[in-house]
């Protein structure tokens, strides 16, 4: 493993951080920051790093205190503040203890912080404080894993690593670790280091740079002894293959089958997004001889159950889907069943369903809340499957058994790390919204965004989709895809959600936004240019409506559809017979759909707005047709003409984009049992008024 320490970053560390949190916590950032951005060494806020040294009370008096990584913090992006400063001396009194329950080793925890406001320390802070080093490094090498996941594991950690590293059995972690690793320590003072198997590595050092490098010293030699042990295995790996069919196919019916529906008629179940793991190497790994043996158990570590559950599912026949998440639903269920008794009083199970689907020649289907958990789950289940197939190759794989599974899993302290606010409304929902580069689409894009969903943004490839895109990313850039589609071509619409799919695994919410608007009376319109209109507003939302059913029946999760029509459809114009007419049709095209997809629990409701003109600084591209020859026609300009379709409603009031994707928020959220219904976004037209 390479070592990444240098001149320039130390340098660069104590000039950044030096002056306000002195050269001790400005070190031990940079080297945190080196182990986080190695994933063989850490993934996704596994770990943990301190540093002993003083800070002032409020007195201003000089005090000893210990500075440890936050729970949850990602070591890649750490910050000195991340390191929230314990007074030291309440910790050390702490050993003098028998027993200290999780949450009242959390209680002292807080009460040693010197700033309230500050990050809860890491679960092992104890650990870090009893220990008396002044720089502490924990991680969970790979090849330590390897290593120390088998039969024999402590003896080949010991071979690899010689009698200066101290091997711990498995404990969890807490306050009982803190006080077995310290006592193993004390019997053997000269130790360079200690392994918990299972579990991960403990290095130490006088200096940020000891630490760390004793770290990749210890990670480099068990590396050595799994090449050695390799050169002399049996072969695992075969050579790549590629998936057949695609991934893209089963993903709906696997994402379908996650779901859990807690009931009535608004909806409230979970959905997940599922990530793609089908490289060549894992579809190589998937089919070799006895994969499930290999790979159907616990995790490396203890700290991945969170992530990925106790333990993947295996999937050999996709046409029996159901069957299988309800073996796997059963498996966990009477899991909790047998360990249920150790918990305190009104602790709920955890949802039955998988995060890691194994399905041999298709590959890894992942599963999260939202695209980062996902990601992070795939990240592990990546590292998981190469280190199995490297034990496999050496020997046999042995794990954390059930109860220590049971108990990390319901351990709290470890669940707090995944805390985090009310989950959005639409949290883990995969939005499709067409013709979303204008002002309406790029308004609606933005608040499905802002309240969780994955959008999907469609239109015509080219700058005005991208510019959408770049924006939207500044909301969060993997919950917003650029999709090119035509909708008037049926193979691009195809094309366009199955890129949608093979990104986050599904859809639940389409938005059927793309229209052409035309101004000519019907006695001067032309055939070619109704036809054109026809294509996009008739043809573009048939083929929308009609992809999306079969996808809906094939998830079988009920799903959403809105149709953005227009106020002309109940009050139209003269002069927008094209206009009007096609959106009629594809208005009615919706209500039939409302009646044909009811019954998949699929609601299909439409949104009728009237003269959004801008989204910002994004201009309506149906009024950049249509609106000159309007102001035109009332001798009027650009202000002019908003300013008469903002008087002649009701309300007097501009109708923007936003409004319209409120409307559309109200359907997506299923605030009411509806479907076949219009909301008029118009500020009050009595003529448009639907009936």
């Amino acid at each position: 493993m390479e070592n990444h320490w240098s001149q320039e970053g130390f340098r660069e560390s104590l000039h950044q951080w030096g002056p306000r949190h002195g050269e001790k916590l400005a070190l031990r950032t940079l080297t945190s920051r080196l182990l986080g951005r190695e994933p063989k060494l850490v993934l996704h806020g596994g770990g943990n790093t301190s540093v002993k040294g003083e800070t002032t009370d409020i007195l201003g008096q000089p005090t000893a205190a210990i500075f440890i990584k936050g729970s949850g913090i990602d070591l890649a992006r750490i910050t000195p503040e991340q390191h929230p400063a314990l007074n030291l001396a309440a910790l050390l009194r702490l050993r003098n203890l028998t027993t200290l329950s999780p949450r009242a080793m959390v209680n002292q925890l807080r009460l040693a912080l010197f700033d309230a406001a500050a990050p809860t320390p890491s679960i092992e802070a104890l650990m870090h404080a009893f220990l008396p080093h002044t720089f502490i490094d924990h991680t969970h090498p790979e090849a330590i894993l390897t290593l120390g996941n088998q039969p024999d594991g402590r003896q080949r950690l010991q071979d690899a690593l010689g009698e200066k590293v101290i091997i711990l059995e498995y404990i969890h972690p807490g306050f009982e670790l803190a006080k077995e690793v310290v006592s193993a320590w004390e019997q053997q003072p000269d130790a360079q280091g200690m392994v918990l198997l299972r579990h991960g590595l403990i290095t130490w050092g006088g200096s940020a740079q000891e630490s760390y490098e004793a770290t990749l010293q210890q990670v480099n030699r068990a590396e050595a002894a799994i090449d050695s042990a390799l050169r002399h295995g049996r072969t695992v790996v075969a050579m790549p293959v590629r998936a057949a069919p695609p991934w893209s196919d089963l993903a709906p019916e696997i994402r379908g089958a996650l779901v859990e529906a807690s009931g009535g008629a608004d909806d409230s179940s979970k959905r997940f997004i599922l990530r793609p793991l089908d490289d060549p190497e894992t579809l190589a790994l998937l089919q070799q001889p006895n994969a499930a043996s290999h790979f159907v158990n616990g995790p490396l570590t203890s700290d991945h159950i969170i992530r990925c559950k106790p333990w993947p599912m295996w999937l050999d026949d996709p046409s029996r889907i159901r069957e299988a998440f309800q073996r796997y639903r059963d498996d966990y269920r009477a899991y909790f069943q047998r360990h249920a008794a150790s918990l305190e009083p009104g602790v709920e199970p955890f949802d039955a369903a998988p995060r890691v689907i194994l399905v041999p020649g298709m590959g890894g289907f992942i599963a999260g809340e939202n695209v980062d958990l996902a990601d992070i789950a795939r990240d592990i289940t990546r590292q998981t499957l190469s280190v199995k197939a490297k034990i496999a190759a050496m020997g046999t794989f042995l794990g954390l058994d059930e109860r220590q599974l049971f108990d990390m899993e319901y351990f709290s302290l470890q669940h707090a790390k995944l805390r985090r606010a009310v989950p959005r409304r639409l949290e883990g929902r995969v939005a499709v919204i067409t013709g979303a580069a204008g002002a309406i689409g790029s308004g609606i894009c933005r608040r499905l965004l802002q309240e969780g969903a994955h959008v999907a943004a469609t239109d015509l490839g080219g700058a005005h989709l991208d510019s959408l895109v770049s924006d939207l990313a500044t909301v969060d850039p993997k919950r917003i895809l650029g999709v090119a589609m035509d909708v008037t071509d049926e193979g691009s619409v195809a094309d366009g959600l199955r890129q949608v799919i093979q990104t986050w695994g599904g859809i639940d919410l389409v938005i059927i936004n793309a229209g052409l608007a035309h101004v000519a009376p019907l006695a001067a319109l032309e055939m070619k240019q109704f036809r054109k209109l026809h294509q996009v507003n008739v043809e573009g939302t048939l083929s929308l409506l009609s992809h999306s059913a079969r996808l809906f029946a094939r998830q079988n999760t009920g799903g959403d559809v809105v149709v953005i029509s227009t106020k002309n459809v109940f009050a139209p114009g003269a002069g927008f017979g094209a206009y009007s007419a096609t959106k009629a049709a594809s208005h009615q095209l919706a209500r039939i759909a409302s009646l044909e997809l009811a019954s998949l629990d699929v609601r299909v409701n439409m949104v009728a707005p009237d003269a959004v003109f801008s989204d910002g600084q994004r201009k309506s591209g149906l009024w950049a047709e249509v609106g000159p020859d309007r102001m035109r026609a009332r001798g009027l300009d650009e202000a002019g003409l908003e300013a008469y379709y903002r008087n002649r409603n009701l309300l007097k009031v501009a109708v923007t984009a936003d409004h319209v994707a409120n409307a559309v928020l109200f359907f997506a959220t299923r605030q009411t049992p509806t479907t076949g219904a219009t909301i008029p976004v118009d500020g009050g037209l009595p003529d448009a008024t639907p009936r």
